[in-house]
């Protein structure tokens, strides 16, 4: 294997161990949850989810699942703007 291809490769594994360099500004998945399916999107520095409970409380299980999962790659305060976040601290 040709050795900058290496060092590439090197260089992709010492940057996903430090996630801090890693800053997500929008995003858009496809979350299954235990009853049914939702997009969840992240624009702005703002959640949106299609499930129901997120329509009535601006947070939601897919959303906070996301933040435990990208923690430490999220803009900044975005979590302690979930009033669901704020309310289990």
């Amino acid at each position: 294997m040709n050795s900058s291809v290496i060092g590439k490769i090197e260089k992709a594994r010492r940057y996903a161990q430090e996630r801090d360099r890693i800053r997500f500004s929008s995003l858009s998945v496809h979350f299954r949850g235990e009853n049914g399916d939702h997009r969840v999107e992240l624009n702005d520095e703002k959640w949106r989810c299609t499930c129901d409970f997120f329509a009535g409380y601006g947070a939601c299980a897919h959303t906070m699942a996301l933040e435990r999962v990208l923690e430490g790659m999220l803009p900044a305060g975005l979590a302690a703007a979930s009033p669901m976040t704020r309310a289990a601290v």
